[in-house]
């Protein structure tokens, strides 16, 4: 089972069926079927003298299930071939014609209910694609000839034409700024954990979020090249290579049915017309191979299997969309993982506080704060936060001004403090060596920061008092995580992140991750996870935002973080976890390897004693109760074996 997952078929190629040519919907056939077969075997041991109630329950709930199979069933032999729903539809009639019922209802019930839970995943891409759509605005404002502002379609924007971009407002356009300061959000497109200052001649993206100031932006790209558009292309070509993946089960099934049939007709023919034999003996002994050749066991190895499985996880919290990517699961050898929000927290936290001038962390703090809580930067409320989490008491600063793309200032009992980056320190001429060492040593974690320090007035120079290093801190159960992975037999877990180089090398360091690469787009996670596929097979990818759905939709198996993911990673991935737990997807993976080995386990042990008793039945010492017996006691140690994941 390779990355070929979000197929709009089922793996059991029963989408015709499913889909196609039942009116009713699928969840209430297959309930109709559980519970008819539930009362059919109740009355056949609570009132075993009326066996036309039984009887009649367990034909309803043939038919219910049937409805989802033999329409698909009849396609298949139209089109002359032979899958997993002929398959089916000669197991339950062969059991009908041999009076089991029971048999074949629960077997229909069965597959029907592995076909629903498998088909749930059908059409989320295209909800996934709709959802990202709704990132970038419609309209734009541009300025008319004469001078007034006007709303146009995005679509009708040229390149070279100039928008407005108000505060607070998603940007329309992927663009240049020709006029204006502000820090940009660009989380939705790369990732970043920290909204990045942006300049005239930086670039922006469609999509992002404007946060301080106005913006003029110059179009470089209309809005069928934006970036956003691109990755609403890169996940439906991901969508749309992706083939409905074919169990060993239904490519068996081309084969052995057929060889059965023309078995069973040899056997009833030949010995009679060539050697003179009795006819009755050897139609006996035919009906006998058809009815050993039953493949009621070889059927459901596999959904029971699966359904087992699947209730296992969800039982933990982890969610995973059909039997395909369970078993994909089971194979992975690689784990792609994004950054902010699923390595890290996914939100700015003071991580230190280094006093410059043996000033208190609390006075730094207050300073600090006094200033910051008058702004709604993201690393200004993570300042704020740390205030009030150590009960630092602060009185908002007077005379606030904000400074784009360096920091902010305001009046603290009469005197002039600001807080700042690197740049602000500098030309405020704070900046000194010690300054400068501390800075570099705080920058080299790949931490932001914010200088705390004394403004230059009345003759008396600027001097920095503290530096507060803030960071995106590892979730708590991160290198725990990791430590389970790489015991649950991964090779190797890279991370990809949209933050810069060196921001990602320290997070990857802290968390025991093998390779961190940086500064990535959503088309370049792709790549690297293409690349990790052609290198290890079957590759995971975690991410919970946007940037993240084409490699989920890439990897061999997607998997989003429930709680904080965005609605079309969740809509994209495979398996999400519910509780955004990282040490779920070990647990996941060790499970997956626990179901695959009970399905190969239970193929094979179903062909093996069909073998045996095909081979008896040809030599004359089987009898069709014996192949009644060896049909049901394969079928239910299959069952019990698969059984087994439900248990803790």
């Amino acid at each position: 089972m390779s990355g070929e997952h979000h197929s709009e078929e089922s793996s059991h190629g029963g989408c015709d069926g499913c889909h196609g040519d039942s009116r009713l919907p699928q969840g209430l056939l297959v309930t109709v079927s559980g519970v008819l077969t539930g009362l059919g075997l109740a009355f056949e041991w609570f009132v075993p003298s009326q066996t036309w109630l039984a009887t009649g329950c367990f034909l309803l709930a043939t038919i219910s299930g049937g409805l989802l199979v033999f329409p698909a069933a009849w396609k298949a032999l139209r089109a002359r071939r032979l899958d997993m729903n002929v398959l089916m539809a000669v197991a339950v009639t062969g059991a009908w014609l041999i009076g089991q019922g029971e048999e074949a209802a629960s077997v229909v019930f069965l597959f029907a209910l592995s076909e629903l839970l498998e088909s749930w995943s059908a059409g989320r891409a295209r909800r996934a694609i709709a959802s990202l759509l709704k990132l970038s605005p419609e309209t734009a404002l541009v300025t008319d000839s004469s001078g007034k502002q006007v709303e146009r379609p995005v679509g009708e924007l040229e390149v070279g034409t100039e928008v407005l971009v108000k505060s607070g407002s998603r940007v329309p356009v992927d663009g240049v700024i020709v006029t204006g300061n502000s820090a940009i959000n660009q989380a939705p497109i790369t990732g970043e954990s920290v909204p990045v200052e942006k300049q005239p001649g930086d670039q922006v993206f469609a999509g992002t979020i404007n946060g301080e100031s106005s913006l003029t932006v110059k179009v470089t790209k209309l809005a069928g090249d934006s970036t956003l558009a691109r990755i609403v292309r890169l996940v439906e070509e991901a969508e749309g290579q992706k083939a409905p993946t074919q169990r060993f089960v239904d490519r068996f099934a081309s084969y052995y049915t057929p060889a059965v049939f023309v078995a069973a007709l040899l056997v009833a023919t030949i010995p009679p017309l060539l050697f003179q034999q009795s006819w009755t003996d050897w139609l006996y002994r035919s009906l006998v191979l058809l009815v050993i050749a039953c493949p009621c066991a070889l059927v459901i190895a596999t959904p029971v299997s699966i359904v087992s499985g699947l209730t296992a996880l969800a039982r933990r919290g982890v969610l995973v969309k059909g039997g395909a990517y369970l078993e994909a699961i089971g194979k992975l050898r690689a784990l792609a993982v994004d950054k902010t929000g699923t390595i890290t927290q996914g939100r700015p936290q003071v991580v230190r506080i280094v006093s410059l001038q043996g000033v208190s962390e609390y006075e730094i703090l207050a300073k600090a704060a006094a200033i910051d809580t008058h702004s709604e930067h993201p690393l200004a409320k993570a300042v704020v936060d740390e205030a009030e989490k150590r009960d630092v008491i602060f009185t908002p600063a007077l005379d606030y001004t904000s400074r784009t793309g360096r920091g902010a200032e305001g009046r603290i009992g009469g005197h002039p403090f600001f807080v700042g980056n690197h740049r602000m320190t500098h030309e405020l001429g704070a900046c000194t060596e010690e300054v400068k060492a501390r800075l570099a040593e705080v920058e080299s974690a790949g931490l932001s920061l914010a200088v705390v320090g004394h403004m230059p007035h009345d003759g008396c120079s600027a001097q920095a008092l503290g530096i507060i290093a803030i960071g995106d801190a590892l979730r708590p159960e991160t290198r725990e995580a990791l430590r389970l992975l790489h015991d649950a037999g991964l090779e190797k877990v890279v991370m990809l992140s949209g933050d810069n180089q060196r921001t990602a090398s320290a997070i990857a360091q802290k968390a025991g991750i093998d390779e961190a690469i940086g500064d990535l787009l959503p088309d370049q996670k792709v790549e690297h996870v293409k690349a990790l596929v052609i290198k290890h097979r079957y590759v995971g990818m975690i991410g919970d935002g946007v940037n993240d759905a084409p490699a989920l939709a890439v990897a061999s198996v997607g998997i989003a973080m429930g709680a904080i993911g965005s609605d079309t990673a969740i809509e994209t991935a495979d398996m999400t976890l519910m509780k955004d737990d990282l040490t779920k997807v070990a647990e996941a993976i060790v499970l997956g390897r626990r179901t695959v080995r009970i399905i190969q386990f239970n193929v094979a042990f179903a062909l093996a004693i069909k073998a045996i008793f095909l081979v008896l039945a040809l030599m004359g010492h089987a009898s069709l109760w014996m192949a009644i017996v060896a049909d049901t006691g394969a079928t239910l140690l299959v069952i019990l074996n698969a059984l087994r994941l439900l248990r803790n």
